[in-house]
């Protein structure tokens, strides 16, 4: 399996928090999700790009890493 690394290039691992670098509009949801923003217990998938999380209100969240940096 490859590194997960974010957006400065840190490795990523099962359980990490992480914050967001930039405001994401959620699909599906009138949900944005702002700057800042920590996200905890993130979740590796088979994609290096991609991560899953949850937020308090939504459920099934995945993330892609360039929008992701290590908390």
């Amino acid at each position: 399996m490859t590194d997960v690394r974010d957006s400065n290039g840190t490795i990523l691992s099962e359980g990490d928090n992480v914050t967001l670098i930039k405001d994401l509009k959620v699909k599906g949801t009138s949900e944005t999700l702002k700057r800042g923003t920590v996200i905890k217990g993130i979740h590796l998938t088979g994609n290096p790009d991609e991560v899953e999380c949850r937020h308090a209100k939504i459920k099934g969240l995945v993330l892609r890493t360039e929008f992701l940096k290590k908390a």
